[in-house]
């Protein structure tokens, strides 16, 4: 089967992708199996509502990052192709759907993570931890990593996500500080490193983990210094993936790294003293997110 170019069910992106950017449509058993499975259990996966473009590769190899919360976003950021509106009530027999999804998979990892809930005080963190309590009870000795929104800087709600004790917690960056307000206009980067910060302050057991996009019109220089700022605020995990325009209504994709340039990324951010970094076009948050766990809490 040849490669299919990502985005192809939308408009094209505003440049040409390079061949290194191109993924296998591969709709075998194991991927058909999960999306019926979704949708009998009334799930949401963030494969399908931010159009990862590793969704085949990863449900192939029956993984899958949930997406709790609804599938509404209350904040409109330039890059994510989630729907932005307002949501709906909170579903507090979602943990359990997940949780029997979970042992239905046979999963040793999980990633869990949720739309942004400004709408709601804590943020959904309640329903974070209620979802890691019931993974624990249902499936004992599955690993679980977090990866959630900033709660507006409602440190008690961080701290309702943190005493459910996932093993790694993740928060995004997702740019560089120049570009906050354009990529990300309702977040801060200064709370996004505090945030990272007061996990481990919090439970200095917990691994952190945090991401970047590029491509949106960055300097190396600039990166650079989000890796400082991280390593400065305890992260350990590390994750660099090329900017994809979701469609036309979103921020184009200034340049497209190379691969050369993402293993360059990688070797710096090592150097830093990053315990894992996963840097490469396709990377996303969650990608090889359960081969991190044993090289992470050595």
């Amino acid at each position: 089967m040849e490669p299919l170019p990502l985005h192809s069910d939308r408009k094209a992106p505003s440049k040409p992708l390079p061949p290194w950017l191109k993924v296998r449509l591969t709709q075998g058993k194991n991927y058909l199996d999960l999306k019926n499975l979704m949708r009998e259990q009334t799930l949401h996966t963030v494969c399908e509502e931010a159009l990862c473009p590793n969704i085949y590769e990863c449900w192939e190899s029956r993984t899958a990052t949930f997406l709790i919360l609804g599938d509404i976003c209350t904040r409109n950021c330039g890059f994510c192709a989630i729907t932005t509106g307002r949501p709906t009530h909170l579903d507090w027999e979602e943990p359990k759907r997940v949780a029997d999804t979970v042992e239905h998979m046979g999963l040793r990892h999980v990633v869990i993570t949720s739309v942004t809930r400004d709408d709601v005080e804590d943020g959904g963190a309640a329903i974070f931890a209620a979802t890691i309590e019931a993974i624990r009870e249902r499936v004992p000795g599955c690993s679980i990593e977090v990866l959630t929104p900033d709660f507006m800087g409602n440190w008690d709600a961080l701290q309702t996500v943190v005493k459910a004790r996932p093993e790694i917690f993740n928060h995004n960056t997702e740019t560089v500080p120049r570009l906050y307000r354009h990529v990300r206009p309702k977040a801060q980067y200064e709370r996004t490193m505090e945030f990272l910060r007061r996990i481990k302050d919090q439970d200095p057991t917990i691994v952190t983990k945090s991401g970047i996009m590029v491509g949106l019109g960055e300097t190396r220089e600039e990166i650079h210094q989000v890796f400082v700022d991280m390593r400065a605020n305890h992260v350990d995990v590390l994750t660099v993936g090329q900017y994809l325009r979701p469609d036309m209504k979103h921020l184009p994709v200034e340049r497209y790294y190379t691969p050369e340039e993402f293993a360059e990324i990688k070797e710096e951010a090592l150097a830093l003293g990053f315990a894992h970094v996963e840097s490469g076009p396709l990377v996303r948050s969650s990608y090889h997110a359960a081969s991190q766990v044993p090289e992470v809490s050595r």
